[in-house]
């Protein structure tokens, strides 16, 4: 059976149609991130920045990694972007990084939003939502932790105070053997 276009456009974007369809639901708040009982290893990627450079998370091997899955027309993901900055910076000593994940907008959405928030931390641009779909996001905002082994160690379904002491502290802990 031979499918028209709009159809086959309407079924390649069925994962962004779910996504956002979670994300409708209501908002999901946490105040600590959930701890895995077994850590499993975090599919690794490579995605650009808005300006042309390819990052991958092996680059990051030996550093604990905050990936966020987030979007710019996601309320509490721009609501939770601010706390993350002030995370990125409070981690900064601690050899913490932030690789914030958008889900299939345009790169220039992306980097005129990263400009008016004023972020330090790399935005990644996910066309298709290939990595979004490698991960499993449900929903966004959506965070993983990954630990220095390259392991997903941490995760978290809505948005988070990044920058609550009891947040820094997990975070802090994976830091150290």
């Amino acid at each position: 059976m031979m499918r028209s276009p709009r159809a086959m456009t309407v079924l390649s974007r069925a994962p962004v149609l779910l996504l956002l369809s979670l994300i409708l639901v209501g908002p999901l708040r946490a105040d600590v991130l959930d701890t895995l009982p077994e850590p499993l290893p975090a599919p690794d990627f490579g995605l650009d920045t808005p300006a042309g450079e390819t990052l991958r998370l092996a680059d990051y091997r030996g550093r604990v990694v905050i990936l966020n899955f987030w979007a710019t027309w996601c309320p509490p993901c721009r609501a939770e972007m601010p706390s993350m900055q002030r995370a990125y910076e409070a981690l900064a000593d601690d050899g913490v990084e932030i690789l914030a994940i958008n889900v299939d907008e345009d790169a220039a959405t992306v980097a005129d939003f990263g400009a008016r928030l004023g972020l330090g931390f790399p935005l990644l641009v996910d066309p298709g939502s290939t990595v979004t779909l490698d991960y499993g996001v449900r929903g966004l905002p959506t965070s993983y932790v990954i630990d220095p082994e390259g392991r997903v160690a941490l995760e978290l379904l809505g948005d988070l105070a990044w920058d609550a002491p009891e947040v820094l502290d997990q975070v802090r802990a994976l830091t150290t053997p």
